[in-house]
């Protein structure tokens, strides 16, 4: 239960870090910079009488009954509400905090800005197994029917949003509304994989008894054990793999460097990991 509520309060901070960039930084400077925010900003423009709020409040309804008819209920509880919630978060600064001009002059400071809070709050949505559907949602049908990568599907339509507010904002807004689709998934694989920060280690070592003895007894990890052979000495070895997080890691190299000097340790970053003691499969 506890989890349940932590995870929660996770997302909600997450879509306020997006509503924060949407109502701060994007909607003043007219910086539509893809998903449903960015098609609400372009909107807003054509028709003013709406709040931004509002619009994408009716976004999210129109997009989740096409996505209710051509995909059918593959949609998370989480999923659904993290997309109404950032639509009413926007909704609620606007009421409470309007803006009357941008925070700054530097229009290229502000994207920064406002990208990498929205990314990291995007990111830790993600996180929690949910995302901010919106223009997801397209891209899951380009994907059912035309076998198009629902990744890629993503980012041509943030792209084509990004694109379309050239005719309405003008070209300098729109290539920084382009620049910050791409910032926007840069930061948001880089604040993923903070928080999935495990490193896979491979050791060859002299010691290796030891070496295997305290990484399951002292670390609570699992190891899987090859057998190789060197190439100048054909000396049979024994090789062993294991995944852990950067500070058992830190452990694990403090005392191979105590036994065995000479041993051998390659280290690779983790971007997914699936099974086991890890993220469920399904």
């Amino acid at each position: 239960m506890t989890k349940k509520l932590l995870s929660f309060f996770i997302m909600n901070i997450g879509a306020f870090a997006v509503a924060v960039n949407v109502h701060f930084f994007l909607s003043p400077n007219d910086l539509a910079t893809g998903g449903v925010s960015g098609l609400s900003i372009v909107l807003n423009h054509v028709m003013p009488s709406l709040t931004l709020g509002t619009i994408m409040i009716l976004l999210n309804i129109i997009l989740f009954i096409i996505g209710f008819i051509f995909l059918g209920f593959q949609f998370g509880a989480k999923t659904i509400y993290a997309s109404f919630a950032l639509s009413f978060m926007v909704w609620g600064l606007e009421t409470f905090f309007p803006m009357q001009q941008s925070l700054s002059d530097d229009l290229l400071i502000q994207l920064i800005i406002g990208q990498i809070i929205a990314a990291t709050g995007m990111a830790l949505v993600f996180h929690q197994g949910a995302s901010t559907g919106g223009t997801d949602i397209i891209a899951m049908i380009l994907n059912k029917y035309f076998s198009f990568e629902v990744g890629k599907g993503v980012l041509v339509s943030d792209i084509a949003i990004a694109f379309s507010s050239i005719f309405i904002f003008g070209p300098t807004v729109g290539m920084y509304a382009f620049f910050g689709v791409l910032l926007n998934g840069l930061v948001i694989d880089y604040a993923l994989q903070q928080f999935d920060n495990n490193k896979e280690v491979v050791i060859i070592s002299r010691k290796s008894d030891e070496v295997r003895e305290f990484i399951v007894n002292n670390l609570g990890r699992g190891a899987t054990i090859h057998y190789a052979k060197g190439a100048f000495n054909q000396e049979d070895k024994e090789v062993i793999t294991t995944i852990m997080t950067r500070k058992d890691y830190s452990k694990l190299k403090k005392y191979i460097i105590a036994v065995d000097e000479k041993a051998f340790i390659t280290v690779h970053s983790m971007n997914e990991i699936l099974g086991e003691n890890f993220k469920r499969i399904a």
